[in-house]
């Protein structure tokens, strides 16, 4: 698909995501994002793309709710007239030891994670079919796409990434009569927390072969690969610097 004046619709701008608004605004997509809580990200994202003298929409939602998820694409192919791709990045990115874990944080966990990312994909289909195919974009996680944990404390986040990769399966198996292809990326080392100090992210670069961490354009530019394919659907690609192979 070519990105010229195409609209792409991301749930999730906090971190990565206002890069790879950037980079398709870059390429010539028109961007609509949506935050929940982080506004200020959210604007700066818009901002970004509007300096690519491309067009942006910003939209607070709950992904958690149903109705929000079907306003959120009505409310971007109202602006823009068209859909061509959906990028769910949004996450909720829970470490809590198992001891402390309640009834709810599974729930809350999948809620964004899992169900959010079902209900903007049958939000979607219709406008992707209507324009004639297109993209929906996933994201699950290394650790998940490897297919075992590897670290303590991350339970629910660890099988909501795991059922990402499971929709994406099955929604590329659904839409591709549609000329819908349906992929996810999984992030390993990309963009260092906030919270972690020197050694830690040192170490983090250290267990990784190709020895650093990745930055933002490297998801990005994943992105726009997928989006530029017209023939790979149903793939989680791990975008992780070999972290897996350790």
């Amino acid at each position: 698909m070519d990105l010229a004046d195409k609209v792409v619709l991301i749930t999730g701008v906090r971190r990565i995501g206002a890069s790879v608004a950037e980079e398709l605004a870059r390429r010539g997509a028109h961007v609509s994002v949506s935050y929940h809580v982080s506004a200020d990200d959210a604007d700066r994202a818009a901002a970004a793309v509007r300096d690519r003298n491309r067009r942006a929409l910003v939209t607070q939602v709950d992904l958690s709710n149903a109705d929000a998820c079907r306003h959120l694409v009505s409310a971007t192919v109202l602006e823009f007239g068209h859909l061509h791709a959906l990028i769910n990045m949004a996450s909720n990115y829970l470490s809590r030891p198992f001891d402390e874990l309640t009834e709810s944080d599974l729930d809350q966990t999948l809620a964004v994670d899992v169900r959010g990312a079902y209900l903007c994909a049958l939000a979607a289909v219709p406008h992707l079919r209507a324009a004639g195919g297109g993209h929906i974009i996933n994201f699950s996680d290394w650790v998940a796409r490897s297919g075992r944990p590897r670290y303590l404390g991350f339970l629910p986040y660890y099988v909501a990434k795991s059922a990402v990769v499971g929709l994406t399966e099955a929604l590329a198996l659904e839409l591709a009569g549609d000329g819908i292809l349906v992929n996810a990326i999984a992030p390993g080392p990309i963009r260092p927390s906030s919270e972690m100090d020197d050694a830690e992210v040192e170490k983090v670069a250290r267990a990784t072969p190709l020895g650093r961490w990745g930055g933002d354009q490297e998801v990005a530019k994943t992105i726009v690969a997928l989006l530029e394919s017209g023939f790979i659907t149903g793939e989680t690609i791990r975008v992780d610097g070999g972290r897996h192979l350790k």
